[in-house]
């Protein structure tokens, strides 16, 4: 031991100083992150079954979509979705729906497989499915510049509709289903913050999502304003709007209907690159309609208006 201040070195009781001085290990780690402890290993056992069960949740890969349960199946079917495969649980007690969703899914060239039902249940992820599944391939999206073509063939004023945020698939498929009754030559939703088109918007549009082109835009302001120097008049759907349907003056030459979401309406970009807002008129108390509602007042005005020039 050296007398203090004498030379430089270690003083007993210090475990050296500065460089020198020892590391303490810190605090003793949970047991759980001890290697080799028992509660590591369960912990670790717990992790791997959480992320097993995370993989059968997501079902198939690649952007597939199965649609499960006799109803849905059926109805999907009906509409003349575009399907890929029907999975049928092996001694399924098959009803009507069960018969008919596999004949027509033979006769339509569709692979039926019938799979164990603990396989039917990885494959819709723990979902209701009755012991029957519609596999459905990825939804393939138009450019939207292909829109302003097919809608240049039809030998009419162009009609299209813009989706501004419609998140719910169900209002998608219901604004598809207008737009096609209503004579529109397409619909467009953005990238992002958008419902796409998914087996439920295939339902609800009744199959004319086969039949109508959707087009997808990177960006929808940048779109709309694009089409706007093409010559069409952008007209938004909007509760405090310039306008009203009643004064679509407008209705017979190019247009493009742009519907917001089923919140906050418009956004504030699109709103500005609107020409005019139009608003419907509603009995005192109602504050606003459904987003796909709305758009099939609107069209239907607008399919009005363009019959009646027509017979002019």
């Amino acid at each position: 031991m050296r007398k203090p201040g004498t030379k430089k070195g270690a003083v007993k009781g210090t475990g050296g100083q500065k460089s020198k001085a020892l590391q303490g290990k810190g605090p003793t780690p949970k047991a759980e992150q001890r290697v080799n402890h028992p509660a590591a290993r369960l912990a670790a056992a717990r992790a791997k079954a959480d992320a097993a069960r995370q993989q059968r949740r997501k079902g198939p890969s690649d952007g597939v979509e199965l649609v499960a349960g006799r109803n849905p199946v059926a109805e999907c079917l009906r509409a003349g979705v575009p399907a890929t495969a029907l999975y049928v649980a092996l001694g399924i007690d098959a009803d009507d729906r069960v018969t008919d969703a596999v004949r027509s899914a033979a006769d339509r060239g569709i692979s039926v497989l019938e799979v164990q039902r603990t396989e039917l249940d990885r494959l819709t992820g723990g979902a209701v499915h009755q012991g029957i599944a519609l596999q459905m391939p990825p939804f393939e999206y138009a450019h939207p510049d292909d829109l302003i073509e097919i809608a240049g063939q039809s030998g009419e004023p162009p009609l299209l509709v813009a989706l501004d945020g419609v998140t719910d698939p169900r209002n998608l498929g219901a604004v598809i289903r207008s737009a096609a009754a209503f004579g529109a030559d397409g619909v467009l939703v953005p990238q992002r913050r958008s419902a796409g088109v998914t087996a439920v918007a295939w339902r609800t549009s009744a199959g004319t999502a086969a039949k109508l082109p959707v087009a997808m835009a990177t960006n929808l302001t940048r779109t709309l304003r694009d089409w706007a120097e093409r010559g069409m008049m952008i007209i938004g759907l909007d509760a405090d709007g310039d306008a009203t349907v009643d004064d679509l003056d407008w209705a017979t030459g190019p247009l493009v209907v742009v519907v917001g979401s089923e919140g906050r309406g418009l956004s504030r970009l699109v709103k500005q690159t609107c020409d005019a807002t139009v608003s419907i008129p509603m009995a005192a108390g109602v504050e606003s309609l459904n987003a796909s509602v709305a758009a099939g007042v609107v069209l239907a005005e607008v399919a009005r208006r363009r019959r009646a020039a027509g017979r002019t």
